[in-house]
């Protein structure tokens, strides 16, 4: 017998507590092995014609809100092509002044990209205060 050894992730589609707890556990261990392949954390985007990097923030908001969805969850693990081929959305944002996890941005930036299956997804970074580093925030499926 042939026996085939399978990398499918299996995503929970239910919007149970323990559902929502897979999926997280799904991004969180995605992030896990992205960092391991990407060691300078950042991705050229061909848009901006400048690099977004993923960094702790990006991890712990994706966890928790694309954690909510199978199509957010599905779309995180193609954060290559998200990160890369997003394109800006209208004008930059003003961070939320009750979030701490903005703090460190002095704006947001909404991106968008098509992915096949998936829809329209959302995908917005900070722009650090001094540095004008682009940062990874948050990915979520906005459409399917």
């Amino acid at each position: 017998k042939n026996k085939q050894r399978s990398n499918m992730i299996k995503i929970p589609t239910g919007n149970t507590i323990d559902d929502i707890k897979g999926r997280s556990k799904i991004i969180s261990d995605f992030y896990r092995r992205w960092y391991s392949l990407h060691p300078d954390k950042k991705i050229y985007n061909i848009h901006l014609k400048e690099y977004i990097s993923v960094k702790y923030v990006s991890i712990t908001e994706t966890m928790r809100h694309a954690s909510k969805s199978y199509y957010s969850t599905l779309a995180v693990l193609q954060l290559d092509a998200i990160l890369a081929t997003s394109k800006k959305k209208g004008s930059l944002l003003p961070i939320k002044a009750d979030s701490k996890n903005q703090k460190d941005f002095s704006h947001m930036m909404k991106m968008q990209c098509n992915l096949e299956g998936i829809g329209t997804v959302k995908l917005m970074v900070g722009i650090k205060k001094k540095s004008k580093e682009k940062v990874q925030y948050c990915i979520t499926a906005i459409s399917t």
